[in-house]
C-alpha cells in the first residue's frame, strides 16, 4: 500500500473519531455521565482530526460556548493547513518508497 494512500486513511479515521468524541462526549453530558477530558479532545484535532472535531463540534452543539474550543479548534486546522502548504510549497522533494 502507498505512503499517500495510508496518510489519506489514518487522517479519515481520526477525523472520524474527532467527530464521534464530540458526539459521544455530548451524550455523556446529557446524561451526567463519565466524559472524555478536554485535553482527549483538543488532542484528537491536534494529531489530525481537527476538521472532524469542528464538525462534530457544531453539528452536536457541544463545546460551543467555550472560547478556547471554538477558537483553538479552527486555529488548530489553519496550523494544519499552513504546515502542508508549507510542505508543498518547499524546494525539498519528498519520496515516499
Amino acid at each position: 500500500m502507498r505512503v499517500v494512500t495510508l496518510m489519506v486513511l489514518y487522517l479519515i479515521a481520526v477525523n472520524i473519531a474527532g467527530f464521534a468524541a464530540m458526539g459521544i462526549d455530548k451524550r455523556r453530558a446529557k446524561k451526567r455521565a463519565y466524559r472524555i477530558p478536554e485535553a482527549n479532545l483538543f488532542m484528537l484535532a491536534i494529531i489530525g482530526g481537527s476538521l472532524g472535531s469542528i464538525l462534530g463540534m457544531h453539528l452536536f452543539h457541544h463545546k460551543t460556548r467555550h472560547l478556547y474550543f471554538l477558537y483553538g479548534l479552527p486555529a488548530i486546522l489553519v496550523v494544519q493547513l499552513l504546515i502542508v502548504i508549507a510542505l508543498w510549497l518547499s524546494p525539498i522533494k519528498f519520496v515516499f518508497l
